[in-house]
Formats: structure tokens, sequence, C-alpha cells
């Protein structure tokens, strides 16, 4: 249902420190006409964690409304209470997004059995596709494979973020599930070799800033072209490792402000990038000619 390349938008701020809505705007559209083929508001990336619920609601709203049916939203509406992801998914199918996703409960360290009541509450109460979204590096916790496909097998479970980083568990997710649920990369520097294993394409933190590579590259293996798909892995790493050189969206932020779309500001916890950063980063940028 969902594939492609879909980019995991950042959420611009102002320099007061609210949110910049006519710049998320522009961003949508910078997406949009580099080939991107759904946007996820909300994320990670979106610093979902520190909007209150009217910003959460509201970013959603502005994202629906830019986008205007030409490619699908899909909502982070993901809580560590199944009772709160529950509340903001029905929020999210109010506001017209086309579908959600789930990061797993986060802190309460839940068993898998836990895990597995929390996705099927989710999806018994709204009526909406989701996606459920492992990545265990933030949460504690990893949503094994026989969990999955415990979940798969429920009308609105249809795909799964997968952000371990590991192929090996990646891999044994397509082969329990089967064509009952797709598996997207949650990371950029592996989803060249999660296609090649039956992924369906990413969720993207590098597509904020260079949306037809990523594009090109996920587009260029489904072609069946894959020593272009192949090249672009290849050449995407350095500035796709770069993403991450402090925590994400700290560095894809600070670079969509070297590129003059967007202020490089983030919220409390998060700090600015560290000087000996921006300049590592600056410099990778000028390599890709980007800025």
């Amino acid at each position: 249902m969902f594939k492609g390349s879909i980019v995991a938008i950042v959420t611009p701020f102002k320099k007061d420190g609210a949110v910049d809505y006519e710049k998320l705007r522009e961003l949508v559209e910078f997406q949009i006409a580099n080939g991107t083929d759904a946007i996820v508001p909300c994320g990670t990336t979106g610093e979902s964690s520190t909007l209150d619920y009217e910003e959460h609601d509201r970013v959603i709203e502005v994202v629906v409304e830019q986008v205007h049916k030409r490619i699908p939203v899909i909502a982070g509406t993901g809580s560590n209470s199944t009772r709160e992801a529950i509340e903001m998914t029905r929020h999210a199918k109010e506001l017209g997004a086309d579908g959600c996703l789930l990061v797993t409960p986060y802190y309460n360290k839940p068993t898998q059995e836990g895990l597995y009541r929390h996705y099927m509450a989710v999806a018994d109460a709204v009526d909406l596709p989701q996606i459920l979204y492992n990545v265990p590096g933030r949460t504690g916790v990893n949503l094994l494979p026989e969990t999955v496909a415990r979940l798969a097998v429920h009308k609105n479970i249809v795909a799964i973020k997968e952000a371990t980083g590991s192929l090996q568990q990646a891999s044994e997710v397509i082969a329990l599930c089967g064509d009952q649920i797709d598996v997207l990369s949650g990371d950029d520097f592996i989803t060249f070799p999660m296609m090649a294993c039956g992924a369906k394409g990413v969720i993207s933190v590098l597509a904020n800033i260079m949306p037809r590579t990523v594009a090109d590259l996920v587009d260029a293996f489904v072609a069946g072209d894959f020593e272009t798909a192949r090249q672009l892995h290849l050449k995407t790493l350095k500035i796709g490792n770069a993403m991450f050189i402090e925590s994400n969206p700290v560095p894809v932020k600070t670079a969509l402000e070297l590129m003059g779309k967007a202020s490089a500001d983030v919220r409390l916890p998060l700090a600015p990038l560290g000087d000996a950063s921006k300049a590592r980063l600056t410099a990778i940028m000028k390599e890709y000619n980007l800025i």
C-alpha cells in the first residue's frame, strides 16, 4: 500500500520556538516536486516527542492540506500509552491522513505479548492503514519477527518500518510474513540491500535534503536497473551517515538551514549541532554540491 521514497519530514521552528507552518508547506512542495512518494509528518525526524497535542494535530493538518491528495500522508501517531496512541490515530484519521506510523512503546519496555496487544488495540480501534515502526535504538524494545507475523494478519496493519539496522531481522520479517505486510527500510544506508531482500522502499531522513536522489535510487531498483540503484546507494553513503553525526534531526535540520530552506532550530532537550560536527557536515555538503 505504501511504497517508494517516503520522507520523514522535519518540523521547522521559528526563532521563538513556534512551529513555522509556512516553511512546512514549502518543504512539502519541495518534496513533491522532487519525486517523493509519501510524506510522514510527526515522526522521529519531525520531533514529535516535543510537540504538544495541538501542534501535533496542526502539523498533520497542514501537511494534509498542502499535499491535497497528490501523494499519501502517513501521520506519526505512536505513543508509549496505548490509549494515547489510539486517540492520536483517531485525530489523524479525522484530519485526513492516509495512514499512520506507530513507533513501539518506549520507556515501558513491554514484552512481545504487550507489543502485540498494543498494536492490535490500535488497529481494532481505528480503521486506518497502520505502519509498525521498530527502532530499538531509540525505544529500548525490539519488535521481533515472530510478533510482526502475528500482527500482519490484521487488515489494518499493512507495513513495518524496520529500523534495527539488521538485514537479518528484516529478512526474517519478509520470510515469515510474505505478502501479508510490506517492509520499508528505516535506515537510508541499507535501503538498497533491504530492497534486494524484498523491502518496498524507505522512510528516509536523507530525502529531506536530497529527495530526488533517494527517489531515483528506489525507482531504479523497482525498474530493475540494479546497477544504477547500487551506484546511488554507494554515492549517498557518506552524506547519509552525516545525517547521524549527532542525534537526528539535529544534523538534517542544520543541513536544511545551510541550504536556505528552513531554520536549524530544535527543541530541548536536543541542542544545536556542535561546531566540529557542523564544520564536517558543511564540508560534506559542499562535496555533494548541496551548498
